[in-house]
C-alpha cells in the first residue's frame, strides 16, 4: 500500500483525533484511510474513465425518451384537432 504525506488544517486534525476519541475509529490511520475513501467514493470515480456515473445515466436516459409535443406528425385525418 503507498504511503503519503499530507499537512491538514489544525481544525480536521482535531476532528479526527476527536472521531478517535470517540470511538469511531481504532486509530488515527484508520480514520483517515476510512474518511478519504468516503470522500473519494462521493465523486463517484471508477476505474474505468469512460464509465458514466449511475445518476447521469438515468437522467440523461430520461430526457432522450422524452419527445416535444411540438414536434410531433399530427395526421389531420387521425380525427382529434384543436
Amino acid at each position: 500500500m503507498p504511503k503519503i504525506s499530507i499537512s491538514l488544517p489544525d481544525r480536521i486534525e482535531n476532528d479526527i483525533d476527536r472521531l478517535v476519541e470517540q470511538g469511531e475509529f481504532v486509530n488515527r490511520d484508520q480514520a483517515v484511510e476510512e474518511l478519504l475513501t468516503m470522500g473519494v467514493s462521493a465523486y463517484g470515480t471508477t476505474d474505468e474513465p469512460n464509465e458514466t456515473p449511475a445518476e447521469e445515466d438515468m437522467f440523461s436516459q430520461t430526457v432522450e425518451d422524452q419527445q416535444d409535443p411540438a414536434i410531433q406528425d399530427d395526421d389531420p385525418d387521425e380525427g382529434y384537432t384543436f
